[in-house]
């Protein structure tokens, strides 16, 4: 059975990213790999093994295009109204929130946020598969 260990983003500046997943969902530095042209920056926290890999290439000045393929992450949360209430109040400006019921009964409740280079990511409530 395959184990999924990390998915990567390029970022283009290394402390400001480090400092958005940090503050938004307590993320830190597990590993950091330095090579000539780009460094590697792995970051967890304790709710999981998954890490967030970042990758900054050094010879990049300008912002990545995202392109129409990428959808987005997603993080779980105990309270998604306090963490909604808790990055508003860091000026992270998390999108509003959303009760998806498609067919009349709540199966999520979450919202959005963009890290500094643009990249979504999905906040949901810890509940049902979402846990």
């Amino acid at each position: 059975m395959a184990k999924a260990i990390h998915s990567m983003i390029r970022v283009l500046d290394e402390a400001r990213s480090v400092e958005f997943y940090q503050e938004a969902f307590g993320l830190k530095i597990a590993d950091r790999l330095d090579f000539d042209s780009f460094t590697l920056i792995y970051l967890s926290n304790g709710e999981t093994e998954f890490e967030l890999e970042l990758t900054v290439n050094k010879d990049r000045a300008t912002a990545y295009e995202l392109g129409d393929g990428y959808g987005h992450l997603a993080f779980s949360v105990e309270d998604v109204n306090s963490e909604h209430a808790r990055l508003t109040a860091l000026g992270l400006k998390p999108r509003k929130l959303v009760d998806f019921a498609p067919a009349g009964t709540v199966i999520a409740r979450f919202f959005f946020i963009a890290d500094p280079d643009g990249y979504q990511i999905e906040v949901l409530q810890r509940a049902g598969r979402y846990l």
